[in-house]
């Protein structure tokens, strides 16, 4: 049997992945700055610490699923961070969606005290993080994938190893641009249709059987219809995506035009304050230019 697991993150795509370690026999040593989490934590029979550090010190394997860039290098190296107590041969497995670049740079601060580092994000939302299916996009060693292999079974459906560390930060990003930028195209296309006169349920029918579909216009969609806006991913998450995806490009010296101009839709709708609505919530910015409003009551 495995040895304990340690988990840094425990928010709305963390603690979805936690329970599914849990549910496949993997004992957990847990940490969130959110201190209202751990008695929750505790009643579900994990042993909650006080930091990354105290993770670390416990465990031989650490996940770290948090939010920003920021707070991956506050859980590797700082202050009390994984970095200062893991033992030689430690594996951190970084699941954040984060600067590639960044991971690098950790991952050789790692490597100097003999502990080795994957990339490793995830893309599925929510809901496949409650299922156990997720798509988990690793970039690291061979040997290091395969150590962490039992991990990725118990979150995942498809895990994808595509080469070094960083390479799964970079894949994750390109395919979070295409689903925010035809995000954006969506929401446009929805307003455009109902300001013509079309049922926006009609529009729907439509284009999710004809070439105008996507992943993203047949999940967001229905949501926008229902008004439903609760979170599978916020907007401030988005905008802090295209962040990424736009700054990466800069670095490699890629022209993105769509994810520039796109992000700052995400960033109109930051302004109006729908940070922590799901990114289809984009449909109200421009439902409020054109004068127009896609869907029931909300």
């Amino acid at each position: 049997m495995p040895g304990p697991v340690g988990f840094i993150g425990l928010g709305a795509m963390g603690g979805p992945m936690a329970q599914n370690l849990l549910k496949h026999g993997f004992a957990l040593v847990v940490h969130d700055v959110d201190p209202a989490k751990a008695a929750l934590w505790r009643a579900r029979g994990a042993r909650v610490v006080d930091s990354a550090a105290d993770v670390a010190a416990a465990v031989e394997r650490t996940i770290c699923m948090v939010e920003t860039t920021a707070q991956a290098e506050a859980v590797v190296s700082g202050e009390r961070g994984v970095m200062h107590t893991a033992r030689p041969g430690h594996i951190v497995v970084c699941m954040s969606t984060i600067d590639p670049f960044t991971a690098r740079r950790l991952a050789e601060r790692l490597e100097s005290r003999g502990i080795a580092m994957l990339d490793a994000p995830v893309s599925g939302g929510t809901e496949r993080a409650a299922s156990g299916e997720l798509s988990i996009i690793v970039g690291g060693a061979v040997e290091t994938v395969a150590a962490c292999r039992d991990l990725f079974r118990a979150m995942g459906a498809n895990i994808f190893h595509m080469g070094g560390l960083g390479q799964g930060l970079a894949m994750k990003l390109v395919n979070n641009m295409l689903v925010q930028v035809n995000t954006v195209a969506v929401a446009e296309a929805l307003v455009l249709g109902v300001k013509a006169g079309l049922d926006p349920q009609a529009i729907y029918d439509v284009v999710r059987v004809s070439t105008g579909t996507s992943f993203a216009f047949e999940t967001r969609v229905p949501r926008i219809l229902r008004r439903d806006f609760s979170p599978g991913g916020t907007v401030d998450i988005s905008f802090k995506d295209q962040e990424l995806e736009t700054a990466f490009a800069k670095q490699l010296g890629v022209p993105v035009l769509l994810a520039n101009v796109t992000q700052q839709v995400y960033q109109m709708a930051r302004a109006a304050g729908l940070n922590k609505e799901d990114g289809s919530a984009v449909v109200k910015v421009l439902e409020r230019l054109a004068g127009v409003k896609v869907g029931g009551p909300e």
